[in-house]
């Protein structure tokens, strides 16, 4: 499918496989080392990576674009939502922890229609509820229990969503190159205080994981920043999902994790959404 949507969909579902893996890296990481080093040091690669691929020309076109604001104020909610969520995640089993957060697709395409005034169609519509009841599925959150770890996840949700949001409204107005540098910037002061105050010097292992996480988080938000400035929030949204199938293969990878028939029916209702999106804009092209 040789359009611009097209493309926007291939690089969605190739950022969420990307951050699936970066997602476990951190899982690997957060038992030696805390969140706010694993960001600070992620930040630093990914500045690194950005200064290398755009040099002296990136630095002058990162200073003087109009998107500082917007890009801040993303970045803090980026970093509420990954602090709510690593907080929730102590609480909360793996299948709650990962129903609730998946609902940040459906508050993204709810929130693009009055924050970036898109139509959505009744094929997102219904991509991204079955996408949200393969998750469901797939998870089999039972007994779900009340209180503050519950609503972190939400927050978490709700905040990624917004960030979302943000990162459409601007990236028309600036590449994914500045994007990214300055999204990187703002994580590094945001985490840097805490990161240093309480640093500890990663082992061997450790070290080589930070760097994965730096470069595989740095793909991942090229290939996701490049897809929206290509697609609607509404289309790209349900591939979101995909992220979950990937997650489950990684854990079967790395931790020996076999996925039950409830997994297998999930991740079948995911791809569904996903084939749903796909066949509505082969439609649409062909129209």
């Amino acid at each position: 499918m040789k359009t611009t949507i097209g493309a926007g969909i291939l690089l969605s579902s190739l950022a969420y496989f990307l951050f699936a893996m970066h997602d476990a890296m951190i899982k690997l990481l957060v038992e030696t080392t805390t969140v706010w080093q694993i960001l600070f040091c992620r930040s630093i690669a990914i500045l690194i990576g950005c200064l290398f691929m755009g040099g002296r020309g990136l630095v002058r076109e990162t200073i003087a674009s109009p998107v500082r604001r917007p890009m801040m104020v993303r970045s803090l909610f980026l970093l509420a939502a990954w602090l709510c969520y690593f907080h929730a995640a102590k609480f909360l089993p793996l299948a709650d922890l990962t129903t609730l957060y998946f609902a940040a697709p459906i508050v993204a395409v709810v929130l693009s229609i009055p924050m970036l005034g898109e139509h959505v169609s009744f094929a997102s519509w219904a991509a991204v509820i079955t996408g949200f009841v393969g998750v469901i599925v797939a998870s089999d959150p039972t007994g779900m229990a009340d209180g503050w770890p519950v609503y972190l996840a939400i927050l978490a949700a709700c905040c990624w969503a917004i960030a979302t949001i943000l990162l459409r409204r601007t990236s028309q107005d600036a590449s994914s190159m500045v994007q990214m540098a300055m999204t990187n910037v703002f994580f590094l002061a945001l985490t840097a205080p805490v990161a240093l105050s309480t640093w500890t010097m990663p082992a061997g292992g450790a070290q080589i994981l930070l760097i994965a996480v730096g470069l595989i988080g740095g793909l991942g938000q090229l290939a996701y920043f490049e897809s929206m400035r290509r697609a609607p929030i509404s289309i790209i949204a349900p591939f979101e999902y995909t992220a979950l199938i990937w997650a489950f293969a990684l854990g079967y990878a790395i931790w020996g994790d076999i996925p039950g028939p409830n997994v297998i029916a999930g991740a079948v209702l995911i791809a569904t959404a996903g084939v749903i999106i796909l066949f509505a804009e082969r439609r649409r092209a062909s129209a």
